[in-house]
């Protein structure tokens, strides 16, 4: 009798073909969303996380610096290190830090301890976080297929901010703070096992063509420097010898990295990434976008519980139909907008749709009712759904392949330095005049709303300034006629994917 046959495994699927693409982003989806709620979630845990492990006031808050310091620094190198050694081994060593740092976190006994697995938990964010993009962008080279692959990625990354606090509020209230970091470790091998299966494998050309290692000590430690002096200005102030000094410092390490890369033969982030527009533009507007929008995801939170008095997960339930709205708009028209009218206006209408939204915030009532002054309100971050796909999609239109990890890591970049900036600059504004206001007499809930409004006020102002750059700064390039060949791009202009040329070629301009 003969044995019998192992039963067959299920055929791999095709590289490059449909499923196998919305598999991988699927995958790559999820590891971003790890990462998004872990930002969120922590910071409806933290006063659990204080009472448990005896953290003292000033030492709390690195709990959320440590890992913004270790997050932001290094998604540059990483994303870069991605293109030369193969962006899918980065993410899943990303994945796997991130995973095994999770554990870490939910096991920890004291502060020091979490904090240490808060740093890891950064690190291996940045580096799963930084060829993200990249990848999707050489999966999906068809103009269409990958507005609306940047759409998920968009929602993903936005309303997954919001998910965060209402998941950390029920976690925390039922299970306990630990289970916010634990709640990653079946998440984080689910996304290993299927993402070592899916994701295209890719050979980068090795460390040698490009490594740069006084490049990337330059540009990691300038910008550690500089995130590190944003975030404990609440301590010490704007004017301090600790922040001029660390912001000088940090000004002259970004500086010679600029110099370093001009000159040296295998730069970590060649030149010619910034000479497009459309990258140098999309990322100057994201800085500008993300800072001000600090001011709606934390301030209104804010503001809900420590004026209206609302509990951890009521606040989030509350933020619910902002994430609601956002989803909706980002997965379900933001791509078919972007295809008929172009990245450039999409983006455009979407900044006037959240600088009316801060505008408002700005005239919010002390006694505020939240069916009828908060909830319509919710429904403007709309906006947020249209802007980020667009102006997605515009900072990576300069990646080549062989560049897309250097420009999803400092897409994802300046997203950290713009909401590092936004959280020191708007929230020690708010301190600042209620401060003020509680001077002159005011009670507690006047001088905080008085606070979160000039907060709001110069978030609007953030926002308008992102409209007038979208405006006058990115351009959509023109089209070649159908009937001519395609022109070599000039040494100047912006790189392109393989796949854009032949597909502008022979598409049809979009109607204006």
């Amino acid at each position: 009798m003969s044995a019998p046959h192992p039963p067959a495994l299920a055929p791999a699927p095709t590289p490059g073909s449909p499923r196998t693409r919305r598999l991988a982003l699927g995958v790559i989806a999820t590891g971003l969303l790890m990462t998004v709620l872990d930002g969120s979630i922590v910071t409806v845990a933290m006063p659990a996380i204080q009472n448990g492990l005896g953290f003292t006031p000033s030492a709390l808050s690195w709990v959320v610096n440590a890992y913004l310091i270790a997050f932001g620094g290094l998604l540059l190198l990483s994303g870069r290190l991605g293109d030369l050694i193969g962006r899918k081994r980065m993410f899943l060593a990303g994945t796997g830090v991130f995973t095994a740092a999770s554990v870490l976190a939910g096991a920890a006994g004291s502060p020091a301890l979490l904090i240490a697995a808060r740093f890891l938990q950064g690190a291996g964010s940045a580096m799963a976080s930084a060829v993200g993009l990249g990848i999707l962008v050489t999966l999906f080279t068809e103009r269409r297929e990958r507005a609306r692959a940047i759409a998920v990625f968009s929602f993903t990354g936005s309303a997954g901010a919001s998910l965060g606090q209402v998941l950390g509020g029920v976690l925390t209230d039922a299970l306990g703070w630990h289970w916010i970091f634990l709640i990653n470790l079946p998440i984080g091998i689910g996304t290993l096992l299927v993402a070592a299966r899916v994701l295209p494998a890719d050979r980068g050309p090795g460390l040698a063509a490009g490594a740069d290692a006084l490049g990337a000590f330059l540009v990691t430690a300038g910008v550690m420097t500089g995130i590190y002096a944003v975030v404990r200005v609440e301590s010490y102030g704007w004017l301090s010898a600790h922040t001029l000094g660390l912001g000088a410092l940090a000004l002259a390490l970004i500086a010679a990295f600029a110099v370093r890369q001009a000159t040296a033969a295998t730069p970590l982030l060649p030149l010619r990434v910034l000479r497009s527009r459309s990258v140098a533009g999309a990322n100057l507007v994201q800085m500008l976008m993300v800072a001000a929008l600090f001011s709606f995801q934390i301030l209104v939170a804010l503001y809900l519980q420590r004026v209206r008095g609302y509990g951890a997960t009521a606040t989030g339930l509350a933020m619910l139909p902002a994430a609601l709205t956002i989803g909706a708009v980002s997965l379900g028209i933001s791509a078919r907008l972007i295809a008929r009218f172009g990245e450039r206006r999409v983006l455009a209408a979407g900044l006037a749709m959240l600088t009316a939204l801060l505008g408002l915030l700005a005239r919010l009532p002390v006694h505020a009712h939240y069916a009828t002054d908060l909830l319509p309100l919710m429904l403007l971050a709309a906006g947020f759904g249209l802007a980020l796909p667009a102006l997605t999609t515009l900072g990576m239109s300069g990646a080549g392949e062989k560049d897309a990890g250097l420009a999803s890591g400092l897409f994802n970049t300046t997203q950290q330095l713009g909401m590092a900036a936004g959280v020191a600059v708007l929230s020690t504004l708010a301190a600042s005049r209620t401060s003020t206001l509680l001077a002159d007499g005011h009670d507690r809930a006047e001088a905080l709303t008085g606070g979160y409004h000039l907060a709001f006020a110069v978030g609007a102002g953030l926002l308008a300034a992102a409209l007038l750059v979208a405006l006058t700064v990115l351009r959509r390039p023109a089209r070649p006629a159908p009937a001519r060949p395609v022109p070599a791009p000039a040494a100047d202009g912006p790189l392109r994917t393989p796949a854009e040329p032949e597909h502008e070629a022979h598409t049809p301009p979009l109607p204006h």
